[in-house]
């Protein structure tokens, strides 16, 4: 059973071979690496939205050197602390899979079956984590009209994705768990030095959100040495940063041969009314 509906008429979703498809007879084929694209053209703003291929490349390659491997390990602990025994789980920007994958892999190893989803609206980042991921299900979709039934999710976990309030109360069960992570506000605070005269800090923001009760607030905070300039130069590439700076910037980056820098995430729960 999926949890997949149909984006044009919202009617469930069903596989036949390769394809799904509804009562309507609206079909998705499959993609190879096993992903389903549920993006209609009109919710593209863009003909490729979402992060490039030159982004989540950079990405995954700094990801897998294991800077963010403490931020992974809190995320999974903080998922099989909260999941029941059965459910769904949803990961909302699942990007190229590496948080889900270690949630998956510690859901298993506590022994909890909870079938686990993820949707991104980047293209080569669903079939990137549908590669990596093989234990969840995955789909291309934008936060803001997520492709999935009513109600049916137990938990949803939003990291450094856009919030949409209404879709996230619709598709979440009631009680259900949101766990949201945003950058801290010193998160990579000497990168920024190292870009900017003047480096801003990132704002926080109110931690209220309508229809949830505020469970608790982690701050997750380490300090990180790239001693090699690829590293450093991913990890510059898969920040916005990247693409709102100029070439003196970047050329600054280039320079560099080490980096240390604070890495600073909050990780926030919350229980659906």
């Amino acid at each position: 059973m999926s949890i997949w509906r149909c984006p044009i008429c919202q009617e469930p979703l069903h596989r036949e071979e390769h394809t799904w498809i509804c009562s309507n007879r609206h079909s998705f084929d499959q993609a190879r690496s096993g992903y389903v694209n549920l993006l209609p053209v009109n919710q593209k703003r863009t003909k490729q939205p979402g992060d490039n291929k030159q982004m989540v490349h950079a990405r995954t390659q700094f990801l897998d050197a294991g800077y963010y491997s403490v931020l992974r390990e809190a995320v999974a602990q903080c998922v099989t602390a909260h999941a029941a025994d059965h459910g769904v789980l949803l990961d909302v920007g699942c990007g190229e899979g590496y948080y889900l994958q270690g949630v998956t892999e510690a859901l298993q190893q506590a022994g909890k079956r909870l079938p686990a989803y993820g949707i991104d609206i980047a293209k080569c980042a669903v079939d990137a984590a549908a590669k990596r991921c093989k234990k969840a299900s995955f789909a291309v979709a934008s936060v803001f009209h997520l492709p999935v039934q009513d109600h049916c999710c137990t938990m949803v976990l939003s990291m450094f994705a856009p919030y949409c309030g209404p879709e996230i109360e619709r598709v979440l069960a009631s009680g259900g768990t949101l766990i949201q992570v945003i950058p801290g506000a010193q998160h990579l605070w000497e990168l920024k030095q190292a870009i900017y005269d003047t480096p801003y800090r990132n704002t926080v923001k109110d931690y209220a959100l309508e229809g949830f009760s505020l469970l608790q607030v982690d701050r997750i905070t380490k300090r990180i040495l790239l001693s090699n300039p690829q590293d450093i130069q991913n990890l510059f590439t898969m920040t916005p940063y990247y693409y709102k700076t100029g070439v003196q910037e970047h050329e600054k980056l280039q320079a560099l041969q080490e980096l240390e820098t604070e890495i600073s995430f909050e990780l926030i729960q919350y229980r659906k009314h």
